[in-house]
């Protein structure tokens, strides 16, 4: 639940931003909560439409017993009025705005590029502070990759994001990201070698000294490696009403 007073403090910075101009569209990257709580009530009192990638859905389909960690943090109800898709182009005053497609934070992610600028709008498939967070089925390590790959053959350059500052050099901080991935899929495969054989195990293994909130991401984040580890046959991964057990 966002709190009532911060939604206030955001609504009240838009509308001075937008200084009682016309707003011909309310375009959002994605349907988290903290991206997408007061695009409704925005909409309402400018009169303007929301645009974004389809109402949310999850990566995958739920396996039998299992849940979505991030359930309350997505904004289920929410409807466009215009669904955006991978290659629309939307004109903004002179400026012409690209849609590409990013899913792996979530299924809807978009990202916008600035036709003829070097700026792209990453949202949270590429922050400035951190690595995105994947939960699945919610995102998916999968697309994840694939959606950088997508951006890095963009023709854009300087990334803004909507957590962290401007990123100058975006391919190569790309790069460093999807390094930083993999890296982390051969330090899972390292430690079921060694003996972790749960997602608990593996991530005690990697994140040895962390809090319990950011452990509880980090499970998250493991789990997303994990599926994709399996996926492409790197790992066996056995999912039974009282635990998951991963095996070479």
């Amino acid at each position: 639940m966002i709190p009532a007073l911060l939604i206030s403090f955001h609504l009240g910075a838009l509308h001075q931003a937008i200084g009682g101009r016309r707003v011909d569209a309310i375009i959002l990257t994605h349907t988290h909560k903290d991206h997408s709580a007061v695009a409704a009530q925005l909409a309402g009192e400018l009169g303007a439409p929301l645009w974004f990638g389809g109402r949310h859905r999850l990566s995958r389909p739920l396996r039998p017993f299992e849940r979505n960690p991030i359930q309350g943090s997505c904004d289920w109800d929410l409807k466009p009025d215009r669904v955006l898709e991978h290659g629309d182009s939307l004109m903004i005053d002179k400026t012409r705005i690209e849609v590409i497609a990013t899913p792996g934070h979530c299924a809807n992610h978009l990202a916008f590029g600035l036709v003829g600028t070097p700026i792209l709008l990453s949202g949270d498939h590429i922050m400035g502070w951190n690595s995105t967070l994947i939960s699945v089925p919610d995102g998916s390590m999968a697309d994840y990759f694939a959606s950088l790959d997508q951006v890095l053959a963009s023709p854009y350059q300087l990334y803004f994001p909507a957590h962290g500052g401007p990123i100058a050099d975006g391919p190569a901080y790309t790069r460093a990201l999807r390094a930083h991935r993999h890296q982390r899929n051969g330090q899972i495969v390292a430690a079921v070698t060694e003996g972790a054989h749960s997602v608990a195990a593996i991530t005690s293994k990697i994140y040895p000294n962390v809090s319990w909130i950011i452990r509880r991401a980090a499970k998250m984040t493991v789990g997303a490696h994990l599926e994709y580890l399996e996926a492409s046959g790197a790992l066996r991964v056995h999912r039974r009403p009282w635990g998951t057990r991963i095996n070479l």
